[in-house]
């Protein structure tokens, strides 16, 4: 695993959720904007996570049942990040936010009661040992027993590319980290 990689997890580890206040109905924006920003500028040590917290409900009408999805707090968003400067500015200065929750201008971070109480689930990472040109065995899924050498790793989603010989060809399909194992 690379140096940056361990630094973002041990960063992470040490980040806080804290609660933004945006327009109502502009939560899904606000949440797409931070991650387009936190990409764009290259924050993603810093801010690690967007949450629109939301809830699923039945709705009955005329006689059918529809599953549906609202907002637990419409108005509002939770980031996972690291206040500094940098950070607070790009957040504070999205389109659609208009503040931290806190006194004045200083946010306070949600303890770790009123995250699990919001449904918050922290999302543990699980480290892979891989590199590009590992061999790898893919252990589930369609191409469960095939052999293939690892192409690229996209530690965001989880996912690695791996060429698996097919049809005498070699195919680049796409795998969780969990359906390959190294060899």
């Amino acid at each position: 695993m690379t140096d940056k990689v361990e630094s973002r997890e041990k960063r992470a580890i040490n980040a806080k959720w804290y609660v933004v206040h945006t327009y109502s109905g502009h939560e899904n924006k606000v949440k797409a904007n931070i991650e387009k920003m936190v990409e764009n500028r290259g924050m993603r040590d810093d801010i690690f996570e967007v949450v629109v917290p939301t809830e699923e409900y039945m709705e009955a009408k005329g006689g059918k049942k529809k599953l549906k999805e609202r907002k637990l707090f419409p108005g509002y968003v939770l980031v996972k990040m690291i206040i500094n400067d940098e950070s607070w500015y790009l957040v504070r200065n999205t389109r659609g936010v208009t503040g931290f929750v806190g006194p004045g201008s200083k946010p306070v971070p949600l303890t770790d009661i009123e995250v699990k109480a919001l449904g918050v689930q922290e999302t543990i990472l699980p480290s892979i040992d891989l590199k590009t040109k590992d061999v790898v065995k893919v252990i589930s899924g369609p191409f469960e027993n095939f052999m293939g050498t690892v192409d690229n790793i996209n530690l965001e989603k989880r996912k690695v590319k791996v060429y698996v010989s097919m049809f005498g060809r070699e195919t680049l399909v796409e795998l969780d980290f969990d359906q390959v194992e190294k060899l």
